[in-house]
């Protein structure tokens, strides 16, 4: 007899390819950089370059060392680089060291175009490869991924290193990915098996007035069908894969307010899809904070949701330990990740579990059993734990 299950993974890939080269900083320093490029981007979209904002450009720059010139990407001191297509944003005189002289000659949006970018450095070619043996020991059907830089990536790597080794196919030949709101490039996305392909998609990163979005990504709606034969074929599954406000830089109340807002409006649309009749919801990913914190609280205490930890049997994936958490050394404090279930998927989990094996755990890498393709902790796979879920899909 046949048996029909589903695997579902939540998993923090913090890259495949390549990541801003200021993420590799100490946090104070990359903090800043992220926080100036996210700034200055803001400004240069304002119709009018008031003497404020054109002020407040070349503090930014400044802190972005892009003053004196453009930003060279083979300085290693370089975090970013401005690119200029059109137009002119600023007057630089000769024989300015300091860059006291230069000025803003662009009177607003329109009479130049350009942005500032972040430098990306090639990622570690065994923490990719290491990266792929998780997706690979996992084997979920569906895999939500957080931190992908763009679906051309993400398919990229799927169709190179996570292949069916009998066939030499792909093992998740289908991958979306949909551009969110993060400049740094940093997206939710989904891949999946031959047996789910993606039969509609919906976007959330408009949600909220312009300027002021909700979703520092995106909360896209992934909607697959359960296949024929199983108890619940033809019935829909959604899956929302999340990746909230970070604490980066600090735990600040502008932060904490964020995420919550955040988990407020996934949960209205979770409420909005189980009130159109769908049963079978899973909102995953990296929410970046506790389960004790307030700002989770709409979306752990408001809504008929549940955690997979509260599967059984549940894994943590440490043999020695009690570690319930999902990044760095896996304690109470670093439960981040979550993967969550709808009553009608909830009955139905078999089992359960953290899957941290691509993790280095502590200075030496000691604190629970990782690949042994890691041998530093630059060749981890991510910082973060994989979750899953398994799912009953029989009577």
């Amino acid at each position: 007899m046949v048996q029909h299950t589903i695997r579902i993974a939540a998993y923090n890939v913090e890259n495949l390819f390549s990541r801003p080269r200021a993420m590799n900083q100490p946090v104070g320093v990359a903090a800043a950089v992220l926080r100036a490029h996210a700034r200055v981007n803001e400004l240069f979209d304002q119709e009018v370059y008031t003497p404020e904002v054109k002020a407040e450009i070349l503090v930014l720059l400044k802190e972005l060392k892009l003053l004196r010139d453009d930003g060279d990407v083979t300085r290693t001191s370089t975090f970013a680089i401005l690119r200029r297509i059109r137009g002119r944003l600023l007057r630089r005189p000769q024989n300015d060291p300091d860059g006291s002289q230069v000025t803003v000659v662009a009177s607003g949006r329109g009479a130049w175009t350009g942005w500032v970018d972040l430098i990306k450095d090639r990622i570690e070619e065994k923490a990719i490869a290491n990266t792929a043996r998780v997706i690979r020991e996992v084997a979920a059907d569906i895999v939500g991924v957080v931190e992908a830089e763009d679906r051309l990536t993400l398919a990229r790597f799927t169709d190179s290193l996570l292949l069916n080794p009998v066939d030499a196919e792909p093992l998740y030949p289908h991958v979306m990915v949909i551009d969110g709101n993060d400049p740094r490039g940093i997206d939710v996305g989904v891949i999946a098996t031959k047996a789910y392909p993606l039969s509609m998609m919906r976007s959330h990163i408009d949600d909220g007035p312009f300027g002021d979005r909700v979703f520092s990504r995106d909360c896209p709606e992934y909607w697959f069908t359960f296949p024929a034969g199983s108890a619940l074929a033809g019935q829909q599954l959604v899956v929302l894969v999340n990746h909230f406000k970070s604490k980066f830089g600090g735990n600040n109340p502008a932060s904490i307010a964020r995420r919550k807002r955040q988990a407020k409006r996934v949960a209205d649309i979770y409420d909005e899809l189980r009130a159109a009749g769908v049963e079978h919801v899973v909102v995953l990913g990296d929410l970046n904070d506790t389960p004790d914190s307030e700002a989770l609280q709409p979306l752990l205490a408001d809504t008929d949701l549940k955690d997979l930890a509260l599967v059984q049997p549940f894994d943590d994936g440490d043999p020695d330990e009690d570690r319930p958490g999902t990044f760095g050394n896996g304690t109470k404090s670093n439960k981040i990740d979550y993967l969550l279930l709808s009553p009608g998927l909830f009955t139905r989990a078999t089992n359960a579990g953290i899957f941290r094996m691509g993790v280095w755990g502590g200075i030496n890498g000691t604190l629970f059993p990782h690949f042994d393709t890691i041998e530093a902790d630059h060749e981890a796979a991510s910082d973060h734990a994989a979750i899953y879920v398994d799912i009953n899909l029989d009577e």
